[in-house]
């Protein structure tokens, strides 16, 4: 691998990294309020949340990029604050690829706040426990597995990405260029082995990362 592999395989681990970080906090608030609330507005969110499972992600960049273009009202926020335009930029792309990435992180820690039930929060309660020391002391830990998960496929998949990345992050080397978008160049160049490398190297760590999911996660263990 030459210098421009290398140089969207480390973007591609900093950009899933950041992303993975910002998931967690996001998503585990919605996740505890998806799992637990018995609002009417359960289902919008939820359809909304899980909205990028169904679209196409040109469809989610494009809305994306008008919305923090020159003309969006992302865009206007941050030009008067002194940000500039988030487009073909790296904090544009962590942005995308948060959107992108949501449910992957939100529907298995919801599933797993779900599955912990009512039980263990009422006796958390009658031992005076507030809501919040309960949410830390009783719901996290019986819910780690779906944290595992949660962190692992949100991680795998902003790995993977292409569409939106390309739409919000266009081919910029060393600043917007991840793996998915170097490979798409080599194969355009018909640079195939260069190519085989990246996509090889992608097929093996898709692969370790499913079986790390399925070999810590007892839960899914069940399932097969």
């Amino acid at each position: 691998m030459d210098h421009a592999d290398l140089a969207a395989v480390w973007l591609t681990l900093k950009l899933a990294i950041v992303v993975t970080a910002l998931l967690m906090i996001i998503g585990t608030p919605i996740a505890w309020w998806l799992a637990r609330t018995r609002s009417r507005l359960k289902g919008v969110i939820g359809a909304l949340v899980a909205l990028p499972l169904v679209l196409p992600p040109t469809v989610i960049g494009f809305y994306l990029l008008v919305a923090m273009g020159p003309n969006g009202p992302v865009g206007h926020l941050t030009q008067s604050l002194g940000l500039g335009l988030l487009p073909f930029t790296f904090p544009g792309l962590v942005i995308a690829s948060v959107f992108y990435s949501l449910p992957f992180v939100v529907q298995p820690i919801q599933n797993a706040f779900e599955a912990i039930g009512e039980r263990p929060l009422e006796v958390a309660a009658t031992l005076r426990a507030s809501p919040w020391d309960a949410f830390w002391s009783v719901a996290v830990p019986l819910a780690r597995p779906g944290f595992l998960s949660g962190a692992i496929l949100g991680f795998a998949h902003t790995v993977g990405e292409f569409g939106i990345v390309l739409m919000i992050g266009g081919n910029i080397p060393d600043k917007t260029r991840v793996v998915s978008v170097q490979i798409y160049d080599h194969v355009e160049a018909l640079e195939y082995g260069s190519a085989h490398w990246l996509a090889g190297g992608m097929v093996l760590f898709c692969f370790a990362v499913l079986l790390a999911l399925y070999t810590w996660n007892p839960s899914r263990r069940q399932t097969l």
